[in-house]
């Protein structure tokens, strides 16, 4: 699977920057809910994107930009939520 056929090739750098900042929240914040961070992320994916997209793309095309972003963001965060799983999963024993 290419995450680039579902995700732009220039947000990629969302996912590892979103798993950082997740496990951050996690070992610095501890009065914050391990069930909230995939929302915390989620939200900080989509308005960094947002900011992108907002920088890349012409004027005039709102809704369409504001679209995009939400996906990528969500996207970006799924997967940074997808690869911390898979790693807390590979250190498990008998995994």
């Amino acid at each position: 699977m290419d995450f680039t056929e579902y995700i732009k090739p220039e947000l990629l750098i969302l996912i590892p920057v979103l798993y950082i900042i997740g496990a951050f929240i996690k070992s610095s914040l501890g009065g914050v809910d391990n069930r909230h961070i995939p929302a915390i992320l989620g939200l900080l994916g989509m308005t960094l994107s947002l900011l992108w997209v907002i920088g890349s793309t012409e004027i005039g095309d709102g809704p369409t930009r504001a679209f995009t972003a939400i996906i990528q963001g969500i996207l970006c965060a799924g997967a940074a939520v997808y690869i911390n799983q898979i790693w807390k999963l590979q250190k498990k024993p008998g995994a």
